[in-house]
């Protein structure tokens, strides 16, 4: 018998048979196995990396790391026996004071949580990871080449202020298809599985960017980037769910955190593309013509679905819940379930005003920093004289690095936000980021007309805009249960799209009245610092939210029972 100390659990152990006896350890007393809920306790002595067969299985245990300096306190997994249990090895005693054996919840808080993930925990990570971070990659493409696009779209001659309207309003379409998408395949998924429909939304979003590229007007343009929403919405709630439910909750919220910043990843390679294809364009290939190159490179993720396809299977999890769900008769991705019991309809309902705050203010302001880039730069490109052929190509690597920028920063922030939100809370975080991500926003359309003020503003605007979006990934799902997991996140994440929309065709409402009777490119520009300026106030509004959200750091994941 073992009683661990600072707990109020008692186990007795059964012999365990060593696979291959070291015989310079024949003294070593036997080692010995029990479980307890979710946790299994392997006792030993030595130090040193150890490999013990169960009796009841062929699955080895592999130690992975000591976690307590003053005790050989080690972190493992079991590769086929309990997949999604946490496993800690503890010190062979028979009597000890109660100050000897640190808690075993002192063991698992001290394991890194990369440590707690085994080879398929990664798998899963990795999929659910690329999955997204593609799907970044084709909305920056898609940010980074809308103008561009438009510009050669629309008749010849079409002003600036015309092509920033246009820009605005397909920039809603897509958004308009993205919330679209999420509603729908966030459902499907909490009814057929994450992982089948991952698949779905991938190949739809890859395959509608590389169709952009064939576009012959602004018309069918705009359609192509509805229908890629709809994948792009899918993808978030997807895998963030998918990952909610198959990794150990000790490793979650670092997990999704660290989701979410790699999605600066796909945004920084989207930068550099255009970095690349805007070079070729001032010395290989037709000026004008790189916009279509940047689409056709976005369908290569579809390349990704065979992966998924062959080896991600649906997290125990869900399967379960989902079995006793046919037994029971409770629904799976519903909507009326979701917004009908007050107990989820209120976490939706405060999540999704909490989601509006921060994507408004990233596609309505902070991801049209391309445009403002542009503008400054093409100024001071025509006063160097710069080619009236080589313009396009240098504007559009000017603003590929300013996407890398911004992009730098927010992979940085999106760290930050994942390390502090487990250290002091979500809220309060959220509350800081939101101030943050204001303050940003108004320094750079205000005050940004130097190249070099993008590598100095830029990134912070970055680092304070993006922060919220690791909080999203690590918060909204820990606000519904198994059943509605994906439906819950991807409802709040998504319904704000719908009125998130509304914030680029606003800007481009806004801008245009704004400039109105400005007759220079000069007064053009400060009527667009200016429509930024007053949509940044959204972010204050997520400040409204917060008081009546829960508090979830340290909390389990909530059931219906």
């Amino acid at each position: 018998m073992l009683a661990l100390p600072d707990t109020n659990l008692v186990f007795s152990f059964q012999p365990l048979q060593r696979s291959s006896p070291d015989p310079r350890k024949t003294s070593r007393k036997e080692d010995y196995e029990c479980t307890s809920n979710k946790v299994v306790y392997l006792p030993f002595r030595g130090h040193g990396r150890e490999v013990l067969d169960f009796p009841r299985g062929d699955a080895t245990v592999v130690a992975l790391g000591r976690t307590h300096q003053a005790f050989p306190i080690w972190a493992f997994f079991v590769e086929s026996v309990h997949p999604n249990c946490t496993y800690i090895l503890l010190p062979m005693i028979e009597t000890s004071p109660a100050a000897s054996v640190p808690s075993a919840e002192t063991a698992v808080e001290n394991v890194r949580w990369w440590k707690l993930l085994n080879r398929y925990h990664w798998f899963v990570f990795s999929m659910a990871s690329l999955a997204w971070l593609f799907d970044c990659l084709d909305q920056q493409l898609f940010i980074i080449a809308r103008n561009p696009a438009i510009g050669s779209l629309l008749e010849k001659g079409a002003g600036s202020d015309v092509i920033k309207q246009w820009g605005g309003l397909s920039t809603a379409i897509f958004v308009a298809g993205w919330a679209t998408g999420g509603l729908f395949f966030g459902a499907i998924g909490d009814r057929i599985g994450r992982a089948k429909t991952l698949t779905l939304t991938v190949l739809l979003y890859s395959v509608c960017t590389g169709l952009s590229a064939l576009s012959t007007s602004v018309v069918d343009f705009s359609l192509y980037r509805f229908l890629t929403g709809l994948g792009v919405g899918g993808v978030f709630g997807l895998s963030v769910a998918l990952i909610a439910d198959a990794l150990p909750d000790r490793a979650r919220p670092h997990a999704l955190g660290t989701l979410q910043a790699l999605s600066a990843v796909g945004n920084v390679t989207a930068g550099l593309i255009a970095v690349f294809v805007g070079y070729l364009e001032t010395t290989s290939i037709k000026p004008g013509s790189a916009w279509r190159y940047m689409f056709l490179i976005g369908a290569l993720p579809a390349f990704l679905c065979v992966f998924i396809q062959m080896r991600l299977k649906e997290p125990e999890k869900w399967t379960k819940a989902r079995e006793a769900g046919r037994l029971t008769g409770v629904r799976f991705g519903s909507y009326p379930s979701l917004l009908g019991e007050a107990r989820w309809r209120r976490p939706a309902l405060l999540g999704m005003l909490l989601c509006i705050a921060g994507v408004i203010g990233l596609w309505g302001v902070g991801f049209f920093s391309p445009e403002l880039v542009n503008d400054v730069t093409g100024k001071i490109l025509k006063a160097q004289n710069v080619p009236a052929e080589q313009l396009p190509g240098k504007r559009l690597m000017w603003t590929g690095i300013n996407m890398i920028i911004q992009n730098l920063g927010a992979f940085f922030g999106m760290i930050t936000f994942t390390k502090l939100a487990h250290a002091y809370g979500r809220k309060p975080i959220f509350a800081i980021a939101f101030v943050c991500a204001f303050l940003s926003t108004i320094t750079v359309f205000k005050f940004l007309s130097q190249p070099w003020h993008i590598f100095v503003l830029v990134p912070i605007m970055g680092f304070c805009q993006l922060a919220l979006f690791a909080g999203f990934a690590i918060y909204l799902p820990e606000l519904f249960p198994t059943r509605l997991r994906s439906t819950g996140t991807s409802f709040c994440y998504n319904v704000g799209r719908f009125i998130a929309a509304s914030g680029p065709f606003t800007l481009g409402v806004l801008q245009f009245h704004l400039a109105q009777g400005a007759t220079t490119p000069e007064a053009k520009l400060v009527a667009f610092r200016n429509a930024c300026c007053w949509v940044s106030l959204v972010y204050l509004f997520g400040l409204l939210a917060l008081p009546f959200l829960p508090e979830t750091r340290g909390r389990p994941m909530p059931e219906d029972q």
